[in-house]
């Protein structure tokens, strides 16, 4: 057992979205999904085990985590503990340098830098493809967030081949996400309580027979750097979870007046300006803003001037999960 590490992972925004589960418990999705790690924003995570500790011990951004929170981080160290043999509580300190719970996908840079610093302190030492398959039970997004780049979710039958792969290394593509911060609360239903009420709207059945095809046309359009085609893909598959989340019983409404100003204005600023921009949004109310690296100045510029932005957060597409050095590893 090395008893303690730390470890960073990027969150990752949706191209074609994850949204309601075959099994909630191993968090197996109805649909496979494909996204691109965002390489300014991270997560940090240190994991300490130490024998004598009646329980396990998380600081998330500076404050304990207890409650439901503490009880979801447990439960997956419980799962390390027992891949390990180990039976030691742990000592967690996790710090976001972008906001927490507020539909960046915060869960999914949090589980994957928990996962991969949590197996290595255990003394494990985790293939990318298991590494993913764990932090997909913490969060599924988080297992996006294990491999760089541009990643696919493959829904998998089952536990062993449910987990996620890089489709294109980050160079293969110079996109950037603006992300359009409306909002900095944190949304009263997760993503943990939402997926449960997809089944609830009636068209959540017709979204997922139809994912196949998104997932196909978007794969295609990464892999040949079509802008158009994949922002034409892109936004159908967000609107479409948000519909699902908009039907379900009961609704979810995720997005504030702010976020369908943006919204409009990027639609404007591609019909009437020629930019090559598109948006998609996760379970919260900020906007992700897609476009190739070269007008993504321009982009949050422009963004920053809207009324309702109170402030950008700038991205380009990142690598997978890493450890940090030894000495960074002390909690």
């Amino acid at each position: 057992m090395n008893g303690s590490a730390a470890a960073v992972a990027h969150p990752n925004i949706a191209f074609i979205k994850y949204w309601g589960n075959r099994n909630d418990c191993l968090r197996l999705p109805a649909n496979g999904s494909l996204s691109m790690n965002l390489a300014g924003l991270t997560t940090t995570t240190r994991v300490r085990f130490r024998r004598g500790l009646e329980g396990d011990r998380v600081e998330l951004n500076g404050s304990p985590l207890t409650g439901a929170g503490l009880t979801r981080v447990s439960g997956f160290l419980d799962l390390i503990r027992e891949m390990s043999g180990m039976e030691a509580r742990a000592e967690v300190i996790s710090e976001n340098n972008f906001p927490t719970g507020a539909g960046i996908a915060s869960s999914a840079s949090g589980f994957a830098a928990l996962a991969l610093a949590g197996s290595y302190a255990a003394g494990l030492n985790l293939s990318e493809k298991t590494l993913s398959r764990l932090a997909r039970r913490g969060s599924g997004s988080a297992s996006r967030s294990v491999p760089g780049g541009f990643v696919e979710w493959q829904a998998g039958q089952d536990e062993e081949d449910s987990y996620a792969y890089t489709l294109a290394e980050p160079a293969h593509w110079d996109l950037a996400d603006s992300v359009a911060v409306v909002s900095e609360k944190h949304k009263a239903t997760g993503s943990s309580g939402g997926h449960p009420l997809a089944e609830t709207s009636p068209l959540q059945e017709a979204r997922v027979a139809d994912a196949p095809r998104r997932l196909a046309l978007c794969r295609e359009a990464v892999l040949s750097r079509d802008f158009e085609t994949f922002a034409q893909v892109v936004e159908q598959d967000n609107h479409l979870m948000h519909s699902v989340m908009m039907t379900s019983q009961p609704p979810l409404f995720y997005w504030t007046p702010a976020t369908l100003d943006v919204i409009l204005a990027v639609r404007r600023w591609r019909e009437e300006d020629d930019l090559a921009v598109c948006y998609t949004i996760d379970a919260g109310p900020n906007v992700h803003v897609i476009c190739p690296g070269e007008q993504a100045e321009e982009v949050s510029r422009r963004l920053r001037s809207l009324e309702g932005v109170k402030k950008v957060l700038e991205s380009s597409v990142g690598g997978g999960a890493y450890l940090l050095p030894p000495e960074s590893n002390g909690v």
